[in-house]
């Protein structure tokens, strides 16, 4: 058995407890949960892994990974983005409606930096659930979907 410290990750503990299991680890299920691991198994102190070491996840053939705007971007813009941002209204003077309007900016300029999620106040405001301002938030799935987008320089795709 293994025993997790506070010094491991929950999610790297969560990981090693797959690969354990899947190397025979003593007693070890993919149902255990890192903490009561931790309370269960006190034989030996696990090291540290890094996410490197673990295997990459594999992506299904004929799947691609890249992000699409007209595929991906544009129906969670029109979900919660539209209504303040393109519909009768256009909200500091930022339209969404299209790729073309969402890259012109508002009327305090750009809106997103292609390549930099960080620097991007289209990604910024919607991680830290600034926007939108009425109606649901954007799930960290969403979030995450528009900033691999602008990562990737946010193209027109």
């Amino acid at each position: 058995m293994i025993r997790v410290t506070n010094k491991l990750h929950a999610g790297m503990a969560l990981a090693a407890l797959f690969v354990l299991a899947a190397c025979g680890g003593d007693n070890i299920t993919a149902t255990d949960s890192p903490a009561s691991i931790a309370t269960t198994a006190p034989a030996q102190e696990a090291t540290a892994t890094t996410t490197s070491e673990l295997a990459p996840t594999a992506t299904a053939p004929g799947v691609s990974s890249e992000v699409s705007f007209s595929k991906d971007i544009l129906p969670v813009l029109q979900s919660r983005c539209i209504n303040c941002h393109g519909g009768q209204r256009t909200s500091e003077g930022l339209d969404m409606k299209t790729y073309e309007s969402l890259m012109a900016g508002s009327q305090n300029g750009s809106v997103i930096s292609p390549g930099d999620a960080a620097n991007s106040s289209f990604v910024t405001l919607a991680a830290e659930g600034k926007m939108p301002k009425r109606g649901p938030k954007l799930t960290p799935a969403e979030v995450q979907l528009l900033t691999d987008w602008v990562n990737a320089g946010a193209p027109n795709n």
